[in-house]
């Protein structure tokens, strides 16, 4: 499925701050099973869409270079909305 390079950056965003809210939330509350459940369902959207993002535009982050060359940074950034 094809977003739109913008589109798809605000999705990741919106997902790794949902990531990163309920993270908090399973910090003290370990065992709640529909917490983990809700985790693991974005965990998983937000890799579709990483992935998605990547193979459309480049790599997201220098975590996903593989390439012997540090030539991504030669493309604007991602927030520079070009």
């Amino acid at each position: 499925m094809n977003r739109g390079k913008q589109n798809l950056l605000h999705y990741i965003t919106e997902v790794s701050f949902v990531l990163d809210d309920v993270a908090l939330f399973l910090d003290t509350h370990p065992n709640d099973k529909a917490a983990m459940a809700y985790y693991d369902k974005y965990k998983r959207e937000r890799m579709e869409a990483v992935k998605e993002y990547e193979n459309m535009y480049g790599p997201l982050t220098h975590y996903s270079v593989n390439s012997p060359e540090w030539s991504w940074v030669d493309d604007p950034w991602p927030w520079e909305g070009v």
